[in-house]
């Protein structure tokens, strides 16, 4: 090809599971100009490359954190880089594999492409119209598909040939496994105040002034900003709209499915393409010389191909009566189906479940209202714009519109009130004075336009604001050194020949500790420490006015014969085999760039990040 595009086959894959049917590859084209963002030697990476890949970064982290984002938010974590730097890796690969030689025959690519699950029709076999009408619904040429699955197998060659036969050395997966799964017995004591010979004396104001500027650090305010806003929330409006019994009516109506619901069932569909086949399936069921599972298995599917979900009798259509007259879990069939004959699964019985209207009412006619109140917010928040273009100021939105006036001291510490949304502290922390208002989307369908009126540096609050702070902090401290001489000298005394139990203190023996134990009522560092220990060593911690009286009793290495041993160590030999071979790669990759040179389209870049959401 004249051109290379930098992207994998196994991406392509899953962006055509998750996007099929919806906008696909075609959703986002930046044509004309703005088409190449980066070259490596003579492989280009594409916009729409790009554009995918940071969307792919977005979708991961949105799943790993339970939160969406926003472009912005995902330049801010450095997922547009991660984006491309992944890009780029895979280009000097790619391009490298052609600099050397490395290709395919066509038959290779046939192969790869029909075995893809994507392109299977309901026979479980490769379907040539399913190919060319997913690739035509994602605006992809059969042609372009193909090239770059021949140009992502030769890449993946070359990384195998770079890659292939790194072991990990037996000495160091011994190693590791006597590191992880070392055990330890131990013998600790902790010491408060009670435990101190006379109480810790009252501090003299003199004292406690030296230790507020000795720590300063402790009672340092953060940057601070005085920020006016204006705000409004549907929860500040909601309660004034009137809600009509008949929107009520309509909401509970069109939410029946969900709050009176007829007795379901949770449902597989196996299908077949002729009934003879789903006869001969379920002989061997019922002879039990194959599972359901095997079933879904020998025709290349997971069980997310067959699940159907919680389904009603009428959802099955002519197969419901047979399957809802199964009272325990079961397989039913041979019986029709909208796509062929078909066996079913019924997995679970789930109840009749019905909420009336006066049950029901009381919340439908809040969200009601709080769906009001989300619309007239967002119908009023171009009135707002005007406004602010126009050179309102707070006051001047908190008079001429439903919004209200509040003065806030933003820090990284403050968290009440409006300071409790997120949007709200990501704005109040990025704004500073002079800075034109915007409108700010909060959580809730709310919103708030902030004005900075000063920003002040970090500073040491003055001791009469905090002294109650200063005190209790000071007899932590104190108390803290105190017992810590105190655990000192009790150490010696078992360094003697004393005896723990001996000593009136409250004893505690954990047995068998390993480097990932807990160990309730000890400071964080405790087992790291006691890991760093020799046996029948004796030491002593201190943290937040506590102390900790320590003594190893026992070091045991791990069972090499154990039951998990062999599992465990099979374990950490591929992960570190994965972990050198990776290492490998990215140098190789990394030496290939340095040769072959990459130019980044800046401007290209630029520009495609400007048309991002």
């Amino acid at each position: 090809m004249a051109k290379k595009k930098a992207s994998s086959a196994a991406l392509w894959i899953i962006m055509f599971l998750l996007i099929l049917g919806l906008a696909g590859f075609g959703a986002t084209n930046f044509g004309g100009s703005v088409r190449t963002v980066a070259t490596v030697g003579d492989t280009e990476i594409e916009a729409n490359d790009y554009v995918r890949a940071v969307e792919a970064q977005v979708r991961r982290f949105s799943q790993a954190t339970g939160q969406q984002m926003t472009f912005g938010q995902a330049r801010a974590f450095g997922l547009d880089g991660a984006a491309l730097s992944q890009l780029i890796a895979d280009a000097a690969i790619e391009n490298e594999a052609d600099v050397v030689g490395i290709s395919i025959g066509d038959e290779n690519v046939t192969r790869e492409i029909t075995e893809s699950p994507v392109f299977r029709g309901l026979s479980g076999e490769f379907d040539r119209e399913t190919y060319e009408f997913t690739l035509r619904q994602n605006a992809v040429s059969v042609r372009d598909y193909e090239a770059r699955v021949r140009d992502d197998i030769s890449a993946d060659i070359l990384r195998s040939a770079v890659g292939g036969g790194i072991e990990t050395p037996g000495i160091f997966v011994d190693t590791l496994f006597n590191f992880a799964r070392e055990e330890r017995d131990v013998t600790w004591a902790r010491l408060t105040g009670g435990d101190l010979e006379a109480p810790i004396p009252e501090p003299t104001d003199s004292q406690l002034r030296t230790f507020h500027e000795e720590n300063a650090e402790l009672f340092t305010r953060p940057e601070t900003r005085a920020i006016r806003y204006a705000l409004l929330t549907p929860d500040m409006i909601a309660g004034s709209i009137q809600v009509e019994d008949a929107e009520i009516q309509a909401l509970y109506d069109a939410r029946i499915d969900e709050l009176v619901q007829p007795e379901r069932r949770l449902v597989e569909r196996l299908i077949f393409t002729t009934e003879a086949d789903a006869s001969a399936a379920k002989a061997r069921l019922d002879a039990g010389s194959a599972s359901f599972d095997d079933l879904i298995d020998e025709r290349g599917l997971t069980l997310d191909d067959v699940d159907l979900g919680d389904v009603s009798e009428v959802d099955l259509g002519d197969a419901g009566a047979e399957v809802f007259a199964l009272d325990s879990p079961g397989v039913a069939g041979p019986l029709p189906s909208s796509l062929g004959p078909a066996l079913f699964r019924m997995n679970a019985i789930l109840n009749a479940q019905e909420t009336t209207f006066e049950e029901a009412r009381p919340e439908l006619q809040r969200e009601a209202a709080a769906d009001r109140a989300r619309r007239i917010i967002l119908e009023s928040m171009s009135s707002v714009e005007d406004l602010l273009a126009g050179g309102a100021s707070i006051a001047d939105l908190a008079s001429r519109t439903d919004m209200e006036e509040g003065f806030i001291e933003f820090n990284e510490e403050v968290f009440e009130g409006v300071a409790a949304y997120i949007a709200f502290r990501n704005a109040a922390s990025a704004a500073s004075p002079g800075d034109f208002p915007e409108v700010t989307e909060l959580g809730d369908g709310g919103i708030a336009v902030i004005a900075v009126d000063e920003i002040f540096d970090p500073s040491l609050r003055p001791f009469d604001d905090v002294r109650e702070a200063v005190i209790a902090a000071w007899e932590a401290s104190e108390t803290e050194a105190a017992l810590t001489e105190t655990a000192e000298r009790i150490a010696d005394r078992l360094r003697g020949g004393a005896e723990m139990a001996g000593l009136g203190l409250e004893i505690e023996t954990d047995r068998n500790l390993q480097r990932s134990s807990f160990v309730e009522g000890t400071p964080p560092a405790f087992v790291d420490e006691v890991f760093d220990m020799d046996s029948n060593d004796i030491r002593t911690l201190s943290a937040d006015g506590s102390a900790w009286l320590v003594r190893l009793d026992a070091v045991r290495a791990p069972d090499p014969n154990a039951l998990d041993a062999q599992t465990v160590r099979l374990q950490f030999s591929r992960e570190t085999t994965a972990a050198l071979t990776a290492a490998v790669v990215a140098a190789y990759t990394q030496g290939v760039l340095n040769e072959t040179g990459l130019e980044i389209n800046q401007t290209a870049l630029n520009a495609v990040n400007a048309q991002l959401p």
